[in-house]
């Protein structure tokens, strides 16, 4: 039997720590669905096909791993994959709350898929594709925080 992951958010962009994340799943699982969130409320800096390009070449290596974009309810869209785990990352004990009401409110619309948590490497745990953003758009340096693709995309995002 195969065991089907979908991993969620946004992606804006694709940060190391997603990347990190993404590498030790498909150590638990034998596919990983990358959902990117067409989410247009967050008002994203890369639109949904550039977040799905830059998640494509930074993950190509993986061939466990899927990216697609996706609208609408992430539970809806977990079960047309024929997937019954959510995969989540917590950075710290703040992102706990907000996840736990999510994987509750998940469970409750479907009882048939789990939501597993996992937490970054410990050189990744301060890091969010939030703050990459920030540092970028005032030129600073985030090299080590993204793959030198989406570094470059974040570069002409903001020259």
């Amino acid at each position: 039997m195969t065991t089907t992951a979908v991993y969620p958010g946004t992606f804006d962009p694709i940060t190391n720590g997603h990347s990190d994340l993404v590498k030790r799943a498909t150590k638990m699982f034998d596919h990983v669905i990358l959902a990117i969130a067409d989410n247009p409320e967050k008002s994203p800096l890369f639109s949904l096909e550039e977040r799905i390009e830059l998640a494509e070449a930074v993950l190509s290596t993986n061939s466990r791993v899927e990216v697609v974009g996706f609208s609408g309810l992430l539970i809806d869209f977990a079960e047309k994959s024929g997937s019954n785990i959510i995969l989540r990352g917590l950075r710290a004990v703040s992102d706990f709350e907000y996840e736990f009401q999510l994987a509750s409110m998940n469970r409750r619309l479907n009882c048939h898929i789990e939501t597993v948590f996992l937490t970054p490497s410990e050189n990744h745990t301060f890091v969010s594709a939030s703050l990459v953003k920030e540092i970028a758009k005032y030129q600073g340096n985030v090299e080590q925080f993204v793959s030198p693709i989406v570094f470059d995309a974040l570069k002409n995002k903001y020259s």
